[in-house]
């Protein structure tokens, strides 16, 4: 009788210690998952019940480790695009494959998923701390602010940041830092490779620019298609040039030059 009640303490008390259970930032699990749940289940009905939603690639997520994976994307809209690829990793988790699982894949997210996103954005309006909280990694651009140009140095606490968060989990990043199409990317995510050795993800989205205004909150066109393809981690030749391994990745997310339209090619001479 003794020892039943001690399990049946210990028990109670590791169940209670669960919520209070922070992520690496500091936010509190239950928290997280409340937030998921919420959030996840408006923007789950959205995409697919006012679009249709492609999904590619999800054997590929199902091998990956529990950390050290660096997603890298190509970028529409600031919420959008984010939550359609965190809703994707719940529902692989759940055990559903290349789709949006059911209502019930948003009980058990990763909660160690985070995102890359740029301070300015992420501290304007609620939703955005919404958003902050359930996996933002918040870094201060070195090249735009406030609708500027600047010419910033890098933070290095910014860069620790993305390290711990690549540490504990996955971590999405859009090396163009722009949902402008087709602008070159950024240095900084091959120094977050070199630093981490991650295994680099390729995802190519598409369909969100149509679907919602800017932020990704405003609907633009019902009906049209979301896709969103994860392709085969890439083999980062560590004796290249930084500006090398950057053409691979732009290339890999089919935002290079060479995958540019004819329309939007410049003149040649």
């Amino acid at each position: 009788m003794w020892a039943d009640n001690t399990v049946v303490t210990c028990n109670s008390k590791r169940k209670s210690l669960a919520i209070f259970k922070k992520d690496i930032f500091g936010n509190f699990h239950f928290t997280k998952r409340i937030l998921y749940f919420l959030f996840g289940s408006i923007a789950m009905y959205r995409f697919k019940r006012l679009y249709k939603t492609r999904v590619e690639g999800t054997h590929i997520l199902e091998k990956l480790p529990d950390n050290g994976v660096l997603f890298v994307s190509n970028h529409q809209t600031y919420f959008a695009d984010v939550a359609m690829m965190f809703l994707v990793f719940a529902s692989v988790k759940a055990g559903h494959k290349n789709k949006l699982g059911n209502f019930f894949s948003l009980f058990t997210p990763r909660l160690n998923s985070y995102f890359v996103a740029a301070m300015e954005t992420m501290k304007s309006g609620i939703l955005p701390k919404v958003f902050t909280y359930g996996g933002g990694i918040l870094i201060k651009r070195t090249w735009r602010e406030a609708g500027k140009e600047i010419n910033r140095q890098v933070d290095m606490r910014d860069i620790t940041k993305i390290n711990e968060g690549l540490k504990d989990g996955w971590v999405v990043t859009f090396p163009q830092g722009t949902t402008t199409p087709y602008k070159a990317g950024r240095k900084g995510t091959v120094h977050i490779i070199k630093t981490n050795k991650p295994i680099v993800v390729p995802v190519v989205i598409d369909g969100f620019r149509r679907a919602f205004d800017k932020k990704g909150l405003q609907i633009k066109k019902k009906g049209t298609t979301l896709s969103v393809r994860f392709k085969e981690p890439i083999h980062i030749d560590y004796s290249k040039e930084n500006l090398e391994i950057l053409k691979d990745i732009m290339k890999s997310i089919e935002q290079s030059e060479d995958c540019m339209p004819v329309t939007m090619l410049p003149d040649g001479d």
